[in-house]
């Protein structure tokens, strides 16, 4: 498992000379409209998380809703966000076949970073990122959401930051990853506050 150390270290992990994270084809996602709360949006992911189950067995060590959909009453764009761990994330055929075959698509492959991979699925629209069980950024997406869900002062201001950070990346054409650098100060003043509650070192 991660240390507090890892846990609270935001690694910016460049990809090798040369390399690309994105699947030939693939490219961020330009539609950063944040949305009004859908209750919706539970239900939706939970029957994903059991397609999930159901395509890959005992493979998937885990698959849980994260991000901003999975928080009550938090404004996100209308893209849900699911966390897949698997015991290697490298070993791309022991899972992408199984999720293909249920509408996935593999647009991501960072293994210098946490062994991640980013499949995404249409009809719902959705996110699946996959890591393995001792990355940092698991712990992370897990103490953020859950941290949201009980600390509603924090949820209104991310709320906030992500509706300005959304006008202004359509103002200006920007794309997902633009969008977020918008917003990055914010989340890291709010994990900031988390990891302190937690005892971890910041």
């Amino acid at each position: 498992m991660a240390t507090p150390e890892e846990i609270v270290r935001f690694d910016e992990v460049e990809p090798p000379p040369g390399a690309s994270p994105w699947v030939e084809g693939a490219g961020p996602g330009r539609d950063v409209v944040v949305v009004e709360p859908d209750p919706a949006w539970t239900e939706q992911a939970a029957r994903l998380v059991d397609t999930v189950e159901a395509a890959l067995g005992r493979t998937a060590v885990s698959v849980e809703h994260v991000g901003s959909t999975s928080v009550p009453g938090l404004a996100a764009k209308p893209l849900l966000d699911l966390l897949l761990v698997v015991p290697d994330p490298d070993d791309e055929d022991a899972y992408v076949p199984a999720l293909e075959s249920q509408g996935f698509r593999l647009v991501v492959r960072e293994p210098w970073w946490q062994g991640h991979r980013l499949l995404r699925h249409h009809d719902t629209r959705t996110n699946l990122h996959v890591f393995h069980a001792d990355g940092a950024e698991v712990a992370r997406m897990r103490m953020f959401r859950d941290w949201l869900r009980t600390h509603p002062d924090d949820r209104d201001l991310y709320a906030d930051a992500k509706r300005a950070a959304s006008a202004a990346a359509r103002d200006a054409g920007e794309h997902v990853m633009q969008y977020n650098a918008r917003k990055q100060d914010v989340v890291r003043a709010i994990h900031a506050r988390m990891f302190a509650a937690h005892g971890y070192p910041v």
